[in-house]
């Protein structure tokens, strides 16, 4: 019988204990082989009970987060959640019917309840569509799970601050050093000197990404058995995920989003010879290039690809202890000598020449998500010779780091 998510947090609590404790217990000349042996053992352990932790609360998470949906439709329309349950249902339905048979494979109730769909978010400046067939048809849910799974490819959404905007016009978005901003002595009766802070600006834009086409036989959107608007959306948040996690970490900027990676200034640079390794001494230097404004934010912390953890996982500190340390509560994280890591599968690895680590305030990454997704149902000549039904999504997005001051940064291995 599976275990429950409960009892899965308490035996990985257990083992995040027993590591602290023999961190706590085993200082400077008192660690050793032995301690190094247990400490090892634990981890592993801890690692696969997170990993199943993490697909438990996926599902959690989805049910949680339709669960909420169903009660903002509610309150919204002024419903009972028993009727917003019902209506879903109802779109769900006229979805999937939509997906098998076009805009002719709705009965006229259905088109009737599209028509007042369409009628309602053009009145609210919502829609999704810009009057292609399918534009208007996608369920509200279907742009708002997919927007939100999107956090789980790569780590940038994780980390950064996201926004929604009705529209994708370019902002302006203010700038500001706090790192030299102070105040100052003045005597009695004396005037105060002006000190407004000096703001500049950066343009934050969006642009528009595809999923590519989703081509689908006949027999796969006639099989009632498969829930076809998972399936799809299952596949788009892959695609969508992936390339903008990608551009929000290394983007160039020039026809693209500025990656993070990009935009970050140098913290340290790994000296002559040193091509694929991170010491402790270059993690406290990177921490240290950072300003304390920046490091007492409750965002900081590190970002780097998981074959770069498993490397760091090894380091130790001067009383030669692992700098990895486990969280013990739920709501604690791991931690990478004292502080909180994101893991990006499209940050570089260690190598020459290679950022591999970043470090600082990922909040002043904004990620901004133009509303809402959309989605097209093609069935033209280079599909149906196939016997195929094509999809496409679009959707409209960007990233830049609003900041001036240096609030993350990077470390780089040698050259060579």
């Amino acid at each position: 019988m599976p275990q429950s998510i409960q009892d899965l947090r308490e035996q990985r609590t257990k083992a995040a204990k027993s590591a602290r404790e023999l961190l706590d217990q085993h200082p400077g000349d008192k660690w050793g082989e032995e301690q190094d042996t247990q400490y090892n053992n634990l981890i592993g352990e801890i690692d696969n009970l997170d990993a199943q932790i993490d697909r438990q609360q996926k599902l959690l998470d989805r049910e949680a987060e339709e669960k909420h949906r169903v009660e903002d439709r509610a309150g919204r329309d002024g419903i009972s959640t028993d009727e917003a349950t019902a209506l879903k249902q109802k779109e769900s339905e006229i979805f999937r019917a939509w997906m098998q048979g076009g805009v002719e494979g709705l009965n006229a109730e259905q088109r009737e309840h599209v028509q007042a769909m369409r009628q309602k978010m053009l009145e609210n400046a919502m829609s999704t569509g810009t009057g292609s067939e399918g534009g208007y048809l996608a369920p509200d849910q279907f742009s708002g799970e997919l927007l939100k799974a999107l956090k789980e490819f790569g780590g940038m959404r994780e980390a950064s601050r996201v926004i929604q905007t009705a529209s994708g016009v370019a902002i302006n978005w203010p700038t500001t050093d706090a790192t030299s901003e102070e105040g100052e002595i003045v005597g009695e009766n004396a005037q105060v000197t002006t000190g407004e802070t000096s703001f500049g600006t950066l343009p934050h834009g969006t642009y528009k990404f595809s999923s590519k086409s989703i081509a689908l036989p006949f027999e796969l959107l006639q099989d009632s058995e498969i829930d076809l608007e998972a399936y799809v959306r299952e596949l788009l948040q892959e695609r969508l995920g992936r390339i903008t996690n990608r551009m929000f970490t290394t983007g160039s900027g020039t026809g693209q989003p500025h990656g993070i990676v990009t935009s970050s200034a140098s913290g340290k640079i790994a000296p002559t010879g040193r091509v694929d390794s991170a010491t402790y001494d270059d993690l406290v230097d990177l921490e240290h290039s950072v300003d304390p404004a920046y490091r007492r934010s409750g965002n900081v912390g590190y970002m780097f690809h998981d074959m770069t953890l498993r490397e760091l996982k090894k380091l130790k500190d001067g009383d030669g202890r692992p700098l990895w340390v486990p969280g013990v509560a739920v709501s604690e994280p791991d931690t990478l000598n004292g502080y909180r890591y994101t893991i990006n599968q499209h940050m570089a690895q260690l190598g020459a020449g290679n950022k591999p680590i970043l470090f600082g305030d990922f909040a002043k990454y904004i990620i901004r998500d133009v509303m809402q997704v959309q989605f097209f149902r093609m069935t033209d000549s280079k599909y149906t010779e196939k016997g195929q039904v094509g999809f496409l999504a679009f959707m409209r997005s960007g990233g830049r780091l609003m900041d001036v001051g240096g609030a993350v940064k990077h470390f780089q291995n040698a050259d060579s």
